[in-house]
């Protein structure tokens, strides 16, 4: 199984997620492969969604992590967030 990196626009990171008994999958923490364990503060909302930067269909999280607001978008198997454009 070949290895994803971040492309120009897709940053491919790891999540710790709860799968519910009725099939949610709730993401609770993520990681970029270099840095830092990141806890979800809250979920705002959840959707089926293009990313418009990046490209590709899944399911879109929008969370609050600290201050920042973040699409965390699941395109199975791979989760991603949208690079910063100052990247």
């Amino acid at each position: 199984m070949s290895v994803h990196r971040e492309s120009a626009a897709k940053l491919y990171v790891k999540v710790r997620a709860d799968f519910t008994l009725d099939g949610r999958i709730v993401p609770l923490m993520l990681r970029t492969e270099d840095g830092p364990a990141c806890r979800i503060d809250r979920i705002v909302d959840v959707r089926p969604a293009p990313s418009l930067k990046a490209g590709g269909q899944g399911m879109r999280y929008t969370c609050r992590v600290g201050e920042r607001t973040l699409m965390l978008f699941y395109d199975e198997p791979y989760w991603f967030i949208e690079a910063d454009d100052s990247r």
